[in-house]
């Protein structure tokens, strides 16, 4: 399985934002700090908020915070949710589907039973696990701030 960019940016986002939760960040100092373009961000903002992982503030003061803690938001919600509309093989588009084989091959099967195994493994995983006790992912996203709970990496491991 391949985690397409849009996911890949979207937990970027998310981290960035738990980095630095005690103001609204924007887009622009993400862009920076993470290596992706503006445009793309603000399609993936726009669909973090659509989701309910992101607050977004317009205007001169405006900005973006997470809707939630870090603690409530599972990397495997977040995966499921951008991840999930795309087809992980030509059988499982409903459109263009030519595949002759469909009635009959267990690779379906297979692989649906492996997606949900990707998503079950992500699931215990919160966006504050990724981030607390992580200096180096700090120095990054936050050099002047950080995290506010720790949680040690114990818990990451044991889900």
């Amino acid at each position: 399985m391949r985690v397409t960019k849009r996911t890949n940016i979207a937990i970027r986002v998310l981290m960035y934002c738990a980095a630095n939760s005690d103001r609204l960040v924007t887009k622009a100092e993400i862009a920076e700090r993470c290596n992706a373009s503006e445009n793309h961000l603000a399609q993936v903002i726009n669909q973090l908020a659509q989701l309910g992982f992101l607050h977004t503030q317009r205007g001169r003061k405006g900005g973006l915070s997470l809707s939630r803690g870090a603690g409530e938001i599972r990397v495997g919600d977040v995966f499921r949710a951008l991840e999930a509309p795309v087809p992980l093989a030509e059988c499982f588009a409903d459109v263009d589907n030519t595949c002759p084989l469909i009635d009959a091959c267990r690779l379906r099967v297979a692989l649906t039973e492996a997606a949900n195994a990707f998503y079950a493994t992500l699931d215990p995983i919160t966006l504050d696990s990724l981030m607390c006790d992580n200096a180096a992912l700090m120095d990054i996203l936050a050099p002047n701030g950080g995290c506010r709970t720790a949680v040690p990496e114990r818990a990451l491991a044991a889900g």
